[in-house]
């Protein structure tokens, strides 16, 4: 069977392909179908959290769909794998927020906090940032401050406003229904929100009856070194998604507020097939589980340090090709001088046996599992720095043409 051409022919190709048919993975690694073995540093956009077929999944997945897989009338009758994952989230979400709604994907979680955001306050102003990304449905693309994501497509959602992440707590007034931000930009180049902003932005937010809704979609359940960014600011949002990592895997997500603000939502008011369906609750309990009880959190903060100096010590040997580093445990970004290198190095790596995640303006994401061991970062290294070699000979010969 040639895959590629199936899926060139007859799928619709909304993004560019690298040539590579994965057949499988365990751990860190993937397997194409030649059997050629490549170091995963992409985590699937993060969301392989354990790394892949990790038994504890695969454990809670089998025992589960054994059992049942979907609820009858899913939403409306109680779940034990449900009742499970609530209990775990209640063991790591920030203190004040009680309740726990469910979705599909992070962008849905995003959609739903922005909708019910504006229900409760009655407002229709929605304050985002600059090269902010907080999903791809109509309404998360219009808080989503990148041209690139939202030009394309009308009509665009009406109240949201953009600014620069400095300026923005003093653009929260009285008629602002709430202010969307993430700790840790993903899509907009791996830029943390320093920590001071965010306290601000909260008291301002407090001051002026406008919510606060922290997007942890991409850096949550462990990935930058505490169970969610935010930890170490203090702050407690008013609403808080979840996502990616949250079931390792399986498309899964969540929402999380305040009981003073799920005082006002209502029967109708959020709802899907899929929420909360017993097969993704159960896999998601396992997951967070493991990540609680094995202390995944400090192994990422230790390890990620030395990951990140790692790359700072790269980068004084590619100043050519990379200009800074930037990151966060496990969520790792270099910065190249040109965004058409993005590309280049990262089919360069996938030579050397590497997968790396391109990102706009100019940057290359590394999102490992977060179990991945001191030799594994090593063996990334080592082929991440010859693909750079690669990149650099490539460019020295076109010079010389």
């Amino acid at each position: 069977m040639d895959v590629m051409q199936i899926e060139d022919s007859m799928g619709l190709t909304v993004c560019k392909r690298q040539p590579l048919v994965i057949e499988r993975g365990e751990g860190a690694f993937v397997w194409d179908q030649y059997g050629n073995e490549l170091l995963d540093f992409t985590s699937g956009w993060g969301v392989t959290c354990l790394g892949h077929a990790h038994p504890v999944m695969l454990a809670a997945l089998a025992a589960q769909a054994g059992r049942i897989m979907q609820n009858p009338n899913s939403g409306f009758t109680y779940s034990p794998a449900r009742a499970r994952l609530l209990l775990e989230l209640q063991q790591v979400l920030p203190a004040g927020l009680q309740r726990v709604y469910f979705a599909n994907s992070g962008a849905e979680a995003n959609d739903a906090a922005l909708k019910l955001a504006r229900k409760i306050t009655g407002r229709q102003r929605v304050l985002a940032v600059h090269g902010a990304f907080h999903g791809r449905t109509l309404a998360t693309l219009s808080v989503s401050g990148n041209a690139g994501n939202s030009a394309r497509f009308l009509p665009s959602v009406p109240g949201n406003e953009f600014a620069d992440v400095n300026e923005l707590a003093a653009m929260v007034s009285a008629d602002i229904a709430a202010v969307i931000i993430e700790p840790i930009q993903g899509e907009g180049g791996v830029r943390a929100v320093p920590e001071e902003l965010l306290q601000q932005l909260q008291q301002r937010c407090r001051e002026h009856g406008a919510l606060l809704i922290i997007d942890e979609v991409q850096t949550g359940f462990c990935r930058t070194g505490d169970f969610f960014a935010i930890t170490a600011s203090g702050v407690t949002p008013d609403i808080m998604t979840m996502g990616k990592g949250i079931a390792g895997g399986l498309p899964f997500a969540a929402f999380a507020m305040t009981e003073a603000l799920a005082g006002a939502v209502q029967p109708g008011d959020h709802g899907g097939t899929y929420c909360g369906n017993p097969l993704s609750c159960a896999v998601a309990a396992a997951v967070i589980g493991h990540l609680r009880e094995q202390q995944v959190s400090d192994h990422v903060k230790v390890l990620g340090l030395s990951m990140l100096q790692d790359l700072n010590t790269l980068q004084q040997k590619f100043p050519d090709i990379v200009c800074e580093v930037r990151g966060r445990g496990f969520m790792l970004a270099l910065v190249l001088h040109d965004d058409g290198q993005v590309w280049p190095l990262t089919e360069a790596c996938a030579r050397q046996g590497l997968m790396v995640t391109p990102t706009r303006n100019a940057v290359v994401r590394l999102l490992p599992e977060l179990l991945l061991t001191e030799t594994e970062w090593q063996l990334g290294l080592s082929r991440l720095q010859a693909a750079l070699l690669q990149l650099r000979a490539q460019s020295e010969q076109a010079q010389c043409a």
